[in-house]
Parts: C-alpha cells; sequence; structure tokens
C-alpha cells in the first residue's frame, strides 16, 4: 500500500507535468500544490460529510461550531446531541441523519476506521458506502485527503471539472464519467493531479490569472 508522502509527490508532480504541458503551465505559475492532509477518523469524516454540495467555507463554520460543543468530538459524544441542537448550529435534517449513521456505525462496532486504514481501496469504498449519506465522492475525499493514497480521484468533485475545463480552454465543463475516463491518464498519481487542479482553482480565484 503506498501512501503519498513529500517526496513521491515532488516525483508525482515532474511525471505529470512532462506528460502535460497544461499541468507544467500551472506548476510553473503558481508553484507546487499544498501537500493538503487531515486527521484520519470519526472527526474528518463527519466533515466531509458537512461538505456535500456546499462551499468548504460553509461546511467549514459549521464544523467549527460543532468541535465548539462537542468535545471531544467523538461519535458517542455527537450522539447525545439532538435535532435542533445540531440545527442551531447549521446542520440540515438530511446531515443529521447522515452523520448519526456514521456515528451508529462506530459505536455499534459495525465500522472500524482505524482498521480500515490499511485496507485495499475497494474494500474501504464498500465498506464506507454501507453507511446511509456515505457516497464515491466523500469516500474518494477521505482516502485522498485522510488515507493520503496516491492514486484517488474524485469525478464527482466540481472544482475539478471546473479547473480542467478552464485550463484546456473547453466551452463545455466535463461531466463526471468524462472527467474519469480523462484521469485514467494520469494513473498512478490522480490524486497529485487533482492536488494540482484544485491548487489551480483556488489560485485562479484570488489571482484571475490564466
Amino acid at each position: 500500500m503506498t501512501i503519498l508522502t513529500e517526496e513521491n509527490l515532488r516525483l508525482g508532480l515532474m511525471e505529470l507535468a512532462s506528460r502535460d504541458r497544461d499541468f507544467a503551465r500551472i506548476l510553473d505559475i503558481f508553484g507546487h500544490p499544498p501537500h493538503w492532509r487531515r486527521e484520519t477518523g470519526f472527526p474528518t469524516l463527519l466533515q466531509i460529510i458537512l461538505e456535500q454540495q456546499v462551499s468548504l467555507a460553509a461546511a467549514r463554520a459549521v464544523f467549527e461550531r460543532l468541535c465548539g460543543i462537542v468535545v471531544p468530538l467523538t461519535p458517542e459524544n455527537f450522539l447525545t446531541f439532538g435535532d435542533t441542537q445540531l440545527k442551531e448550529i447549521g446542520f440540515s435534517r438530511q446531515k443529521i441523519v447522515y452523520g448519526r449513521s456514521l456515528a451508529n456505525a462506530i459505536t455499534c462496532n459495525q465500522l472500524d476506521l482505524t482498521h480500515l486504514e490499511k485496507l485495499d481501496e475497494t474494500v474501504i469504498r464498500t465498506e464506507l458506502k454501507r453507511i446511509k449519506g456515505i457516497g464515491d465522492w466523500t469516500v474518494d475525499i477521505y482516502l485522498l485527503m485522510a488515507l493520503q493514497r496516491p492514486d484517488v480521484f474524485p469525478k464527482g468533485d466540481l472544482a475539478l471539472a471546473v479547473a480542467l475545463q478552464k485550463i484546456k480552454g473547453w466551452t463545455v465543463r466535463p461531466t463526471p464519467d468524462e472527467l474519469e475516463a480523462i484521469a485514467e491518464t494520469w494513473r498512478p498519481w490522480r490524486a497529485v493531479a487533482a492536488r494540482i487542479l484544485w491548487h489551480y482553482y483556488l489560485e485562479r480565484k484570488s489571482a484571475k490569472t490564466l
């Protein structure tokens, strides 16, 4: 099982830049993307659930308020809070259901996130998707950011589709299936390609370049 490190991140960036001139141009202009990392475990997976179909800033605000009242943020403590309390800090009714499903799975020993870290990605995906509210995008982000797997690509991520459309000068944004097919050419560094595209997306918003 390969984990993305600072060393092989640089290797992946060099390899992708040699394959794709647009990637090379992004790295020349904006530099290397951050080696984004998140802690493994319940809080991170819950935060990713909060990030589904909303802005990162909005999800972060809700998560920070949650961390302020559920101390420490464990599945057991999360389950002690009622719907009204969670709605007051920004949880939607749907996200409450999803959060409880995850917390219950862990407390009932149906899901062991620590054990999961050592397993094959296919097994991880199958186990996590048993939980209501966890789909491929959530699993992909957890694999990429928390478990640091180097060859994962969240085909359903809107920012990645927007970034690729912009750097390629396409008039139409690629669909998730098209994005997945294109990403095949970036193996075994698809997670590194995702970091390049996110880096471009974020930098472009502030720099208005390219």
